[in-house]
């Protein structure tokens, strides 16, 4: 499945088992011998919610949230009859998830996701250093200095914002940033692109997979920031390379992200021989 290009693999483990999650996540992933995806989601029953969530990126490490990809277990959830409401919730490693759909012909077309609130305090981004927020500070990085705002949206998120995204070396700087050693658990590089007072543009370097077409939990980090450095307003549209989302930070302290999310295929997965059918 995919939210605005942001694909992964997603197995049902209501109905089946993954023994090794991470070792599953590099094979299936790889573009070139794999099945190709940013990573590999299962789909778990849950204690405390409607389902469980857990996100492997490509090079086989686990995330604590996935925004695109929380959309698309909603629609696989109630696509396949396993919660048949417009309502669920869904447990996460950043936390439980309440979704709202929009559905027409029991097609799930758009799904809105309260992704809880944004944390700005260095220790819990993490970052290293005094434990304050992170807003337009420089960073010294590939030979220069740039200036970011971090926020954690349960991952951690790092904004630079820039003249013109399309420019950004992301292979180079994108990466510096994910391994800077002010982040000991590394982190997600975003670089944006005021439009407007409502739109952005934004290319990512997830931290774990490289370049993705999209990044939900960096699309909210990315409203919040602009919000931060006074350059938008509260509801913005982030333009991603794979779509569109709407993102909203509320008075009350609440974030939102509201897109669509999209079947690719189903097949069979040959752990044995790393083959799908």
């Amino acid at each position: 499945m995919q939210g605005i290009g942001n694909d992964y693999v997603y197995v049902n483990c209501f109905e089946e088992s993954v023994t090794d999650p991470s070792k599953l996540a590099i094979a299936i992933s790889d573009r070139h011998f794999g099945v190709g995806s940013d990573g590999l989601i299962l789909i778990m029953p849950s204690q405390v919610a409607d389902a469980r969530m857990r996100i492997f990126n490509a090079d086989g490490s686990e995330a604590q949230m996935c925004g695109n990809g929380i959309r698309c277990v909603a629609k696989y959830l109630y696509e396949s009859g396993l919660k048949r409401s417009d309502r669920m919730t869904i447990e996460t490693s950043a936390g439980l998830k309440t979704i709202e759909l929009t559905v027409s012909n029991n097609n799930v077309s758009q799904v809105k996701v309260e992704m809880g609130t944004p944390r700005l305090l260095r220790n819990e981004i993490p970052m290293t250093g005094e434990n304050m927020q992170v807003i337009n500070e420089p960073l010294r990085v590939d030979g220069k200095t740039v200036n970011i705002t971090c926020v954690s949206m349960g991952n951690p998120h790092c904004i630079t914002f820039v003249e013109d995204v399309a420019s950004v070396q992301l292979n180079v700087v994108g990466k510096a940033i994910e391994n800077h050693e002010l982040f000991p658990e590394r982190i997600n590089a975003h670089f944006v692109q005021q439009v407007s007072r409502n739109k952005i543009k934004m290319r990512t370097w997830e931290r774990g997979s490289g370049e993705t077409l999209a990044c939900g939990t960096g699309a909210v980090a990315a409203g919040v920031a602009c919000v931060l450095n006074k350059l938008t307003e509260r509801v913005i549209y982030a333009q991603l390379p794979g779509g569109e989302l709407k993102v909203e930070w509320t008075d009350d302290n609440k974030t939102y992200m509201t897109g669509p999310a999209e079947f690719v295929f189903t097949g069979q997965w040959d752990e044995k021989n790393n083959t799908v059918s």
